[in-house]
């Protein structure tokens, strides 16, 4: 750099880290000297140490045009240029460098840098190495070169690197960090940290090292030295928030980076979860729009990702859910568990798309993964208290502890009270209200960092006095009016207590009853072998359901008695090992056994009123005969039996270094059978066929038996290509099927009232599925992720009524093609340094292609009983969903303690959906929007303070629409909650 004393001094005052002071002395200098080559190189290096690239790119290309041979000037506009996002630019300026002066290592390691930006991971080794050539104790050289290693997936490499480099610098924080972030990954946690402490010691304001610390803290189950590091952490750099930090995930059953892994998943922390008031599924739909949760009860639940999953309408236990459920690992058989309080968590993930290669359950729409937390060796307690208007309470608690040497334990628990947010005038009780207890515990045994085996144990209980719908209107039908609502509402002397369902009135006259009781116990062996991790969990559950229901939703005697009683066991065993091959192959392969057994113990009942002649029979003499359907009833008996087992895997290649093929293979068997029985009683007992055949018509006995198994192969294969270091792309195509189903609810009859015995098996679902991603980092606290997918579903397995004659059950059918397509988009950012962002859109088009024999829509009733319905929207799916999330914190003091004030929101849309198989004008749920706030109050002691309210602007909406049974035309709705306002007390005790 050509000297003068102007010159000198701006050299000086970089030196010193002055670099606003040189660069305003350069820019005087060059007002006089526009071309001065020196007040042009070192204006351009103090731009660059300042971060302003596009400013430094410029003056040291100017200086290039004065001295283009200047090794040091083109190393240092290939360093800007390189910062600046100009790749290619760069890399011209260091390869000129190189060949004006090949004995410079930094030019070397400068131009492996700009192939590593490129994604040549080959050609930027062979400069590192170079570089270590010419000067074997240049630390930057082994570093950059351990980072290649690290990035690429070889490990062992990286690590020797690390050391490499800090053979040569000791002192270097940054390799210590970085070598305990490979040896973390590799499952050697002490050694990880003993190099992540040494990294504090050296450097004690390096954020990243306390926020490595505290996630080898974490591995070990020291929770209160790890928070302690992460508290640091944030102190020393506030920009760093929950939602744009590398989130670690399971969802390919390995941990990985979210932003790396080449499916589409979205992840929410416990805290978010937490603080947001998602406690169960059907809240986390709100912060999701992927997600639909649907529920008229515990056991009509159905959850659904992209609106795929499982039939709208009445649960049929008899068909697979499309979407998998898993807690720790434990496959959920049955949906109810998802109206039930998460317990402690650390985590839910969110897959989207088939999963069977990956998952020992088959899914054919995605899975939601929750972690809780884990036992802790350092003794910690949590309390949390919520209260809140419609008399909710809300108490959770856990504790945390070691037990006895190398074992620690964790114990949890949740209540939830809340009063209905319906009144019945009838008996003056509300009904809906929340009533859920929950316990779990757990307690690990980790004699090394090499094998932990876990043993859980849990309960939940709930005792709701409902759950039931209110009238929301009225189609007319294809039918005679006197088989219509108004004229049978006014021959039953009967008006509904309100016409405004948001008035939340209802005059039911059957007492309503959720009772349902579920738990298991599980043990997770985690063991790592070899060059990979093998993991066993072997689990028990069971669910036990004992309702009361209102079937006809009014306050007449036409269904008295709707009791579907369930008793269910499983029993699952998974098997799986994650390992690597070589340095460019990797797999996940795995076995999995599952058994389930569905007893209708004691018995399913349901028993007709006084008013069932009037609501279910055309008027007739023979309808009007007193006492005809009065006490009519059945006692149905049930005994199913299902079994599953199957072997997946999935193997990943890095063809190139920037190049993954990821193919995927997964054999499954299934074997079921049923043994059904329904017997008829009550009623008028007569000979007179034509009253028989009257009652027949409402309910008759059926008894049949199916046994049904089936094998299947499905896979997919996924290519993955990093187009830039901070973007990643994808496109998979998969197969996946969901197994034949049975009937258990019963099935269609025949002219000759014969039940149809073709109709108690379903024919499986076969699925095939294309989607495209692209996921990026493009700054440091900005992630921006877009997906598109296309799914067509052949046999698709439907929940329908035969509204011909007087069924009051829903069976199961298969459609024969439907397609769903869509974009989803997510993104999360760190604005400033107290405010963050997140959110997440989709578009989802889906409808059935071909559904040439549907039942018709509730206004068609009467007409025929057979309808196309080929390209009409599919039950359950908004084309327009959208959330959005933010939070503001500041610093402050509350009552002398120090800490954040918060304050927080989220909202959430949904447009219009078809809420009936069959879409009808009538059943359409109109498009709403949420609103959720808070505010409050960190302590940094432990304790948190908050003021929230739910549904914020009071929006009246539907959750659902149904046809009311009885093909009347009356259709009920579900409402959704009104506003909530509330205050949470958190406190959590070391």
């Amino acid at each position: 750099m050509p000297e003068s004393p102007e010159i000198d001094e701006a050299l000086s005052l970089i030196a010193a880290g002055r670099y606003d002071d040189a660069a305003a002395l350069c820019s005087r200098v060059l007002k006089a000297r526009p071309l001065d080559v020196g007040a042009l190189h070192a204006h351009g290096v103090a731009e660059l140490k300042r971060g302003r690239y596009a400013q430094a790119v410029e003056s040291l290309a100017r200086a290039l045009e004065q001295a283009p041979a200047d090794p040091a000037l083109l190393n240092n506009c290939g360093e800007a240029c390189r910062l600046n996002g100009e790749t290619e630019r760069a890399f011209e300026c260091f390869k000129r460098a190189i060949q004006i002066e090949f004995d410079i290592p930094m030019a070397h390691v400068n131009i492996g840098l700009a192939m590593r930006s490129l994604g040549r991971a080959r050609e930027a080794e062979h400069f590192f190495k170079n570089a270590i050539l010419l000067d074997p104790a240049m630390e930057r050289a082994h570093f950059e070169l351990a980072e290649l290693y690290r990035e690429e997936g070889h490990m062992p490499e990286a690590i020797e690197r690390y050391r490499e480099a800090l053979a040569v610098s000791p002192g270097s924080s940054r390799a210590h960090r970085q070598l305990a972030s490979v040896l973390l990954r590799e499952g050697k946690t002490r050694e990880a940290l003993e190099a992540v402490s040494e990294a504090v010691r050296i450097d004690p304001r390096d954020w990243q090292a306390h926020l490595m610390l505290a996630r080898a803290l974490l591995e070990l189950c020291s929770d209160r030295d790890a928070e302690a590091s992460y508290l640091r952490a944030v102190d020393l750099h506030p920009a760093l928030s929950p939602h744009v930090e590398r989130r670690v995930v399971t969802a390919r059953r390995t941990e990985e980076i979210a932003q790396e892994v080449p499916i589409p998943v979205s992840v929410v922390r416990g805290d978010l979860v937490a603080d947001a008031g998602a406690f169960n599924v059907n809240r986390l739909k709100e912060m999701l729009p992927t997600v639909q949760f649907y529920s008229t009860n515990p056991r009509n639940s159905t959850i659904n990702i992209r609106g795929l999953g499982a039939p709208f309408g009445l649960t049929n236990d008899g068909i697979e859910p499309g979407v998998g459920l898993y807690i720790d690992g434990v496959f959920y058989a049955r949906p109810a568990s998802a109206a039930l309080d998460f317990l402690d968590v650390e985590q839910v993930e969110v897959l989207r798309g088939p999963q069977g290669t990956l998952f020992g359950k088959n899914t054919t729409a995605g899975a939601i993964n929750v972690t809780t937390r884990k036992p802790s060796f350092t003794p910690a307690t949590e309390v949390e208290l919520n209260y809140g208007d419609l008399g909710y309470v809300q108490a959770k608690a856990s504790i945390t502890g070691p037990l006895v040497k190398n074992m620690a334990g964790r114990l949890s628990f949740s209540g939830t009270q809340r009063d209905g947010t319906l009144l019945n005038v009838r008996t003056g009780d509300e009904v809906n209200d929340l009533n859920n207890l929950g316990v779990r515990g757990q307690v690990t045994f980790a004699p090394s960092d090499r094998i932990a085996v876990t043993w859980a144990l849990d309960h939940t209980r709930q005792r709701v006095e409902g759950t039931t719908q209110v009238v929301a209107g009225v189609a007319p039908t294809l039918r005679a009016a006197n088989r219509q609502f108004p004229q049978i509402a006014a021959d039953l002397g009967y008006a509904p207590p309100s016409d405004n369902a948001f008035d939340r009135v209802t005059d039911i006259d059957t007492p309503m009853r959720s009772y349902q009781d579920l738990g298991g116990t599980s043990v997770n062996v985690d063991w790592k072998i070899g060059p990979g991790r093998l993991t066993s969990t072997t689990a028990w559950r069971f669910w036990n359901w004992r309702p009361s229901n209102d079937r006809d939703f009014i306050g007449l005697p036409v269904t008295t008695i709707s009791s579907g009683t369930s008793k269910q066991s499983q029993w699952t065993q998974e098997v799986r090992y994650a390992g690597d091959l070589s340095r460019r192959t990797n797999f996940v392969a795995g076995a999995f056994l599952f058994r389930q057994g569905i007893d209708s113990n004691p018995v399913i009942k349901q028993e007709q009123g006084s008013a069932a002649a009037r609501f279910l029979l055309a008027p007739s003499a023979n309808a009007a005969t007193p006492g005809l359907l009065d006490g009519y009833g059945f006692n149905q008996y049930l005994k199913y039996d299902n079994l599953s087992a199957a072997l997946f895997g999935q193997l990943e290649w890095s063809m190139r270094d920037r190049l993954r093929l990821l193919p995927g293979l997964r054999l499954n068997y299934d074997a079921k059978n049923v043994d059904f029985d329904q017997q008829i009683y009550g009623g008028l007992q007569t000979t007179d066929p034509s009253l028989i055949a009257l009652q027949r018509s409402v309910l008759a006995p059926q008894a049949y038996a199916a046994d049904v198994d089936d094998t299947n192969v499905s896979g997919q294969m996924t290519v993955a290509f990093k187009a830039a270091r901070n973007i990643n792309t994808y496109a998979t195509y998969a197969t996946s099927f969901k197994s034949v189903g049975l009937n258990l609810n019963g099935v269609p009859t025949d002219a000759a009232d014969q039940p149809v015995l073709s109709a108690a098996t379903v024919k499986p679902e076969d699925v095939r599925h294309f989607e495209i991603g692209v996921k990026t980092q493009p700054f440091r606290n900005l992630t921006a992720n877009v997906t598109a997918f296309y799914t067509e579903i052949k046999d698709f397995q439907a929940q329908v009524v035969n509204a011909g004659v007087g069924v009051l059950r829903g069976y199961l059918a298969n459609a024969k093609k439907v397609r769903v397509r869509g974009l989803e988009f997510d993104a999360s950012a760190s604005v400033a340094s107290h405010l963050s962002f997140y959110t997440a859109a989709a578009y989802t088009d889906g409808m059935y292609a071909s559904f040439p024999d549907a039942p018709p829509p509730l206004e068609e009733t009467g007409g025929p009983q057979v309808k196309d319905i080929s390209g009409s929207a599919l039950p359950g799916i908004s084309k327009g969903a959208f959330s959005l999330g933010g939070e503001y914190v500041s610093r402050g003091a509350l009552l002398g303690r120090t800490g954040q004030f918060f304050g927080a929101f989220d909202a959430s849309y949904r447009s219009s959906f078809s809420s009936s198989a069959s879409a009808s004008k009538y059943l359409i749920v109109d498009g709403y929007s949420l609103l959720n706030a808070r505010i409050g109050f960190r302590s940094a002691g432990g304790w948190t303070v908050s003021f929230w309210s739910r549904n914020l602007l009071n929006k009246d909406y539907f959750d659902l629409l149904s046809a009311a049974p009885g093909n009347s035309g009356l259709y009920v709705g579900q409402p959704g909650d009104p506003r909530t306002v509330g205050v949470t007390l958190r406190l959590m005790l070391r």
